[in-house]
Order: C-alpha cells, then sequence, then structure tokens
C-alpha cells in the first residue's frame, strides 16, 4: 500500500474479503471481526444515506471504545460523511460548543456509561433535543437527527442492497474529509482539526514501521477513540495493517491484565503511565504476558530487555498531523549520540525550523520553533481560513520548540506557549520535568510558571511520588529533591515551589491533556511546601 492514496471504504472491503473471520475490535465482553465490520457498517452506510447524509455531511459519534463505535463511524464514511468523534468527557455547554463548531447534522450516541445519562446531557443543552426527533433548535442549528446506538438493532440486521453500497464506497475518494477531530494544546480552546482519507491513513501507514505493527498483531491501546491517540494510532492503524485492536473503556488493572493475557496481546502501546500502574500492581508478577514482544512500552516488559531512560524515541506528533510524524524502531535503542531525541520524521513531512524572534530558519542544531509541511497534514480547522492556518509556503506552526541535528533526528525541548523567563533567562518547562523524572523519589512531574513575590516568574513543580518512598516529611523530601536537581540544571531552572499530588488528582482537560492552567491553580491556595 505504499504511496496509495487509501479511503476507509477500500480498507474494510479488502480485509472483508481477505480475513473475514479475523478480529478488528476485541474488548472485555465482545468481538468484532473484519467480516462483520463490513456487514453492519454497510448496513449503517445505506440507512446513513436514506435519512439524507451525503458527502461531506458531518455525522457526530458519541461513544467510548467498544464494538459499536467503528461500525458507526466507519458506516458513517461509507456514506460519504465527515466522522466527528466527540468526547464522553465534554460537559453539555462543551458538547454544544463542539457541535456547532463542527456543524454536526447527524448524532449518534449511546445512552449512559457509567451512570453518566448522555441523553440528559442534551436536554440539558436544550429541551427540544430528544432522541428520534428531527431537530431544528437554535442553540445546535445544524443537527437534524439524534439517534441511539441501541435503536438501531433493526438496520443493522437488515441487508441492504448490494448495488448501493457499491455505489456509496466507490464515491469515497481519498481527497474527502473523513474526520474532524477535537484538540487543544494544555492552555488552549478546544479546535476542529480536519482530516481526510487520504492524508491521515497516508499519515498513519508512515508510522506503522516505527511503532513495530504488522498483520499478526494484537496491538493494546486503552486510548479513546475520539482521540487521534485512539483514532488513528489505534483503530486506524489496525484496519492499515490487518491487525487485531485491543481496547478497553474504562482501563482498570484488576481487569486489563486478564484481558491481556486471555487475548495473547503482543504490543502494549499507549500511555506510559498506565503500563508503568500494571507493572505496580499486584496481580502484575502473575499475569503471563509472555506473548508480548519488543516494541511495546517498557514498563510491561521483562526487566532484561527494558532500554535505559532516552534510549528508546519518544514518538512525536499532534492532532494536526494525525498523529506521530515523528519516531525511531521502538523495538530498537536509539543510535548512539541520539539519545532523548523523537527519532527521524517520517516520510512526506518537511520539518523547519525557524528563529523565534526574526520567523528565519535555522541551521541544524539551533533552536527554534517546529513547522510542518507535507500532503499528509491536516486539510484546515474549523471556522478558520487557510491564511490563519498556514504560512504562505503552506507551513504549520506547531508551537512546538526543537532543534533537528545533521543526521535529522528531532530533538522536543517544549512549547513555545509554556516556556517563560526568570531572571532574564529561558525555562522550558519539559526540559525541567525530564530531569526530575530522572529522580528516583518521582514518578510524574509536571512544571509550570507562577508570580513571584516580586512581580517575576518562579519556576513550580507539581510532583507525583513513587511508591517506594517514605513517610519522610513534605519538607525533607522537597529539600531533597530540590538539592538532586540542582545536580542536573542549571539554579534558574530548579523549581522554588512544589506542589505533591496524587496522581489520580492531577487536573486534565476534557481532551485528555495536562491542564496547565489548573496546575498554576494549585498554587493559588498556597498550601504548596
Amino acid at each position: 500500500m505504499s504511496g496509495e492514496r487509501l479511503t476507509v471504504p477500500g480498507l474494510v472491503r479488502r480485509w472483508a474479503d481477505e480475513q473475514p473471520a479475523r478480529d478488528i475490535v476485541v474488548t472485555d465482553d465482545d468481538a468484532l471481526t473484519y467480516g462483520e465490520l463490513e456487514r453492519r457498517s454497510a448496513a449503517l452506510a445505506a440507512h446513513f444515506a436514506d435519512v439524507g447524509v451525503g458527502k461531506g455531511t458531518r455525522v457526530g459519534v458519541l461513544m467510548t471504545n467498544g464494538t459499536a463505535w467503528p461500525v458507526v463511524a466507519f458506516g458513517a464514511s461509507r456514506a460519504g460523511a465527515t466522522v466527528v468523534p466527540l468526547s464522553t468527557f465534554l460537559r453539555p455547554p462543551e458538547l454544544a460548543a463542539q457541535l456547532r463548531t463542527a456543524g454536526v447534522e447527524h448524532l449518534v450516541l449511546q445512552g449512559e456509561f457509567l451512570g453518566r445519562d448522555y441523553v440528559a446531557d442534551l436536554m440539558a443543552i436544550s429541551p427540544e433535543l430528544v432522541a428520534g426527533s428531527t431537530l431544528m433548535v437554535a442553540v445546535t442549528p445544524r443537527l437534524r437527527t439524534i439517534t441511539l446506538w441501541d435503536d438501531l438493532g433493526p438496520v443493522l440486521a437488515s441487508a441492504p442492497r448490494a448495488d448501493l453500497v457499491d455505489a456509496l464506497d466507490a464515491s469515497v475518494r481519498p481527497a474527502d474529509d473523513l474526520a474532524i477531530v477535537f484538540t487543544s494544546g494544555s492552555r488552549g480552546t478546544p479546535k476542529g482539526v480536519i482530516h481526510t482519507h487520504g492524508g491521515a491513513l497516508a499519515a498513519t501507514a508512515a508510522g506503522l514501521q516505527a511503532r513495530c505493527l504488522t498483520r499478526d498483531d494484537r496491538l493494546y491501546i486503552p486510548m479513546p477513540f475520539f482521540w487521534v491517540g485512539g483514532f488513528g494510532t489505534g483503530l486506524l492503524s489496525a484496519l492499515l495493517a490487518g491487525a487485531t485492536l485491543l481496547t478497553e473503556a474504562r482501563p482498570e488493572p484488576a481487569r486489563t491484565l486478564p484481558f491481556l493475557e486471555r487475548n495473547r496481546v503482543t504490543l502494549f502501546r499507549g500511555w506510559p503511565d498506565q503500563a508503568a500502574a500494571l507493572a505496580r500492581d499486584p496481580g502484575f508478577a502473575a499475569a503471563d504476558l509472555s506473548s508480548l514482544r519488543a516494541g511495546s512500552l517498557d514498563a510491561v516488559m521483562p526487566a532484561e530487555v527494558r532500554a535505559a531512560p532516552g534510549q528508546r524515541a519518544g514518538l512525536l506528533g499532534m492532532t494536526e498531523s494525525f498523529g506521530p510524524y515523528s519516531g525511531y524502531r521502538l523495538d530498537q535503542t536509539l543510535p548512539a549520540g541520539e539519545e532523548g531525541s523523537c527519532g527521524q520524521v517520517f516520510d512526506d513531512v518537511e520539518v523547519r525550523v525557524i528563529d523565534l524572534d526574526t520567523g528565519e530558519p535555522v541551521a541544524h542544531g539551533q533552536t527554534g520553533e517546529l513547522q510542518l509541511r507535507g500532503p499528509n497534514l491536516m486539510r484546515g480547522i474549523c471556522g478558520r481560513t487557510r491564511a490563519e492556518v498556514f504560512t504562505d509556503d503552506g507551513f504549520y506552526a506547531t508551537g512546538d520548540i526543537g532543534h533537528l541535528d545533521a543526521d535529522g533526528f528531532l530533538f522536543l525541548t517544549g512549547r513555545r506557549d509554556d516556556m517563560f523567563k526568570v531572571r532574564g533567562a529561558t525555562v522550558y518547562p519539559s526540559e525541567v520535568e525530564r530531569a526530575l523524572h530522572a529522580l528516583p523519589a518521582v514518578r510524574r512531574a509536571f512544571v509550570v510558571d507562577v508570580a513571584g513575590a516580586g512581580g517575576g516568574a518562579e519556576v513550580a513543580a507539581v510532583v507525583v511520588l513513587a511508591d517506594a518512598v517514605d513517610d519522610t516529611s513534605s519538607e525533607v523530601l522537597i529539600d531533597h529533591l530540590a538539592a538532586d536537581a540542582k545536580q542536573r540544571l542549571s539554579s534558574f531552572k530548579v523549581p522554588t515551589r512544589w506542589y505533591i499530588i496524587e496522581g489520580d488528582d492531577v487536573p486534565m482537560t476534557d481532551t485528555g491533556k495536562v491542564d496547565k492552567a489548573g496546575l498554576q491553580r494549585l498554587f493559588d491556595q498556597g498550601d504548596d511546601v
């Protein structure tokens, strides 16, 4: 498939022909084969066409990870629609805003999950939003239908006209919009990022080798499908490779470990924190995860095959690039001298590093803002003109700070909107975080700037302690952390404000990123150390 521009309908049909009995998605209590995916999504595509869905119609999907999600999303894609994955974490005002921003016309949702009533959330937006109605509501003016997944049983059991489905599939082209995926930085307002079939699938395919994914793999990724991490590096990666995706709507070690053991997982990707939490679970030692192979996160691998910190590439990507655009094979350590890098830029992506002040390109080894250009990048952002998104010569300013070395390895320093000055010197929070993560007492660390007594900025660190840390008083522990940090950082980069927090209490945004403003508010409470 190298170099070929693909579509979701084409891939669904291909694998249904070649391996109809192989699972594409497996959950703790269900499984969906490639053949079932083709049949059910075909029935749903015909249904969507019958209710007026066509090329470019925006179809929202408000559902947790499971076998139903790809049936709805791929059914909409086969009808020519643009899929709008919606976070199940959204509160009613946030959901209304995203429905408006993306111009969602048809919404498919599950009724509830873990006590959360999504129909009630819609009613909170407007009492007129009633499932099954034809809608004309000012707060969501484009929304026309709302359908509960549980009500689609008769549709999924129907046999659509084969000639209609064939014609629908053939009408979907690589240049057509596949999805609008919402993202935001750790400080920003969510934005709807538009990706085409050809661009999103090519961007995903470019990273398959680095992520070591093959047709024979059973890949575990718990990231929600409504984020690029779950949609691209999970679901679409499995679809491209013809592999099987193991996923969960609510990962918890007590369920995840037997699930992975029972399903003979071969690759464990996703959140490093989740892998570390599994490894700390009392049941981990007894779990048989011998089916895992190199390329999985180190925390769940045998100690003798784990790499030292910085020896494996950290994949670098964003929603605007539809996932990773730089990396290195995850079953290999980085070459000598390239430790700590994000590997090399993938095919069809051009990275330019520009001076933060002049905007001019800089030489290899010099730090600046990373800009991206290439055919697999997003098509645009909802509500913004091309001139507002791209430079005159077609580059996208990522806001990331870093440099390329002479061998093309990419090193990330931080975020442009996160960097700050302390006594006239620049501090990159990610650099300080890396130093703190190297301390044995620290499991996770987050660094922000806070206002100092004299009006200037201070370096503040929010720290989740390692499990092995004893009951030493907070003041003594912080003294030790600060002393250790001084051995690794210039004095102006060492945190002067510290806040100890439990892992579950780290403030997060609705797009799954650490909430930097929320971290800063912790220090407003005055009970930091």
